[in-house]
C-alpha cells in the first residue's frame, strides 16, 4: 500500500529514542525526508548513527521545546534546509511518575511544563506554513494516563488529558483549512520511560519491579507489553493520504487492556 509520503517532509519532536525512533524509521522506510529533535545532542547522534542505514539522511536538531522560541527556531531550521513541514509527530517531553504521597505543586507545574507545553509549542510553530502550504497533519503520542487515572502518574496523565483535548479541539478548529490533527495513546510499551514507571511504582507499592512487571503482563488481554515499532506503524499511517478523513480522533493502542466504548 501506497501511503503518499515519499517526499514528506516530517518532524519528530522525541525523535532520538522509544517510540519517536520507531517512528523516524518508519517515515524513511516510506521514503519520507525526516527531522528529528531532541534536547540530548548525544541521544541525537546515537540515533542518527542507528539511522544511517534506513534512508536518505536525517537532520538533528538540538531543542528544547519547553521554550517556545527554540521550538519556532527548529521549525524555522527544518524548513530552510528540508522544506516545508508537511507532518508534525509529537514524541518529546514525558512527565516523570510519582507516587502520590510524594506529589507537591511543584510535580503539578513540572508535568505540564515536561508534556504539554513542549508538544503544544511545537504545534504552535508549524501551524502557520501548514495553513500557508494548504495542509498537513500531526499526530500527537500521548498516553493511556490520560483516560485511566494511574496513582502515579496523576501529573501526566493531566498533561495527557488536556493534549488529548487540543488534538480533537485543534483538529476540528483547522480541519477547513486541511489540517489533521489526531492523538494516539499507547499502553505500556517497552520504552526507557515503562521502567521509569515501573520504578515508581516500586517505590509506591514496596514490590519488586520484575514482580510488578509480571504482573503487569500477565493483566494484558495479549499477554505482552507493545513494541515502539507497532505505535510507529499507527502514527505513520495517521499521518499519510490513506487517513485523509481521520481528523480530532484518539486512538488507543493498548491491546484491548481498557475494553469500553468512547
Amino acid at each position: 500500500m501506497d501511503l503518499g509520503l515519499q517526499g514528506t517532509v516530517v518532524l519528530i519532536t522525541g525523535g532520538s529514542k522509544g517510540i519517536g525512533l520507531a517512528c523516524a524509521r518508519q517515515f524513511l522506510s516510506e521514503g519520507a525526508r525526516i527531522a528529528i529533535a531532541s534536547r540530548d545532542p548525544e541521544h541525537l547522534r546515537q540515533a542518527t548513527q542507528a539511522l544511517q542505514g534506513a534512508g536518505a539522511p536525517v537532520l538533528a536538531v538540538s531543542a528544547d521545546l519547553g521554550d517556545p522560541m527554540q521550538a519556532s527556531s527548529l521549525v524555522r531550521q527544518v524548513n530552510d534546509e528540508l522544506g516545508p513541514i508537511g507532518v508534525l509527530v509529537n514524541s518529546a517531553g514525558a512527565a516523570r511518575r510519582t507516587p502520590p504521597a510524594e506529589l507537591t505543586a511543584q510535580h503539578w507545574h513540572a508535568a505540564m511544563a515536561a508534556k504539554f507545553f513542549p508538544y503544544m509549542h511545537a504545534i504552535d510553530a508549524v501551524l502557520p506554513g501548514m495553513v500557508q502550504n494548504g495542509g498537513g497533519a500531526i499526530v500527537n503520542i500521548v498516553g493511556t494516563g490520560g483516560k485511566v487515572a494511574s496513582p502515579v502518574h496523576l501529573p501526566g496523565g493531566s498533561a495527557n488529558a488536556a493534549l488529548m483535548l487540543a488534538s480533537a479541539g485543534l483538529g476540528n478548529a483547522y480541519a477547513a483549512k486541511g489540517v489533521r490533527v489526531n492523538a494516539v495513546n499507547p499502553g505500556i510499551t517497552a520504552t526507557s520511560r515503562m521502567r521509569e514507571g515501573l520504578e515508581a511504582e516500586a517505590r509506591s507499592s514496596g514490590k519488586a519491579i520484575e514482580d510488578i512487571l509480571s504482573q503487569r503482563v500477565s493483566a494484558l488481554p495479549m499477554g505482552r507489553v507493545a513494541a515502539p515499532e507497532e505505535v510507529a506503524d499507527v502514527v505513520v499511517f495517521l499521518a499519510s493520504r490513506r487517513a485523509a478523513y481521520v481528523n480530532g480522533a484518539v486512538l488507543t493502542l493498548d491491546g484491548a487492556a481498557t475494553p469500553i466504548v468512547v
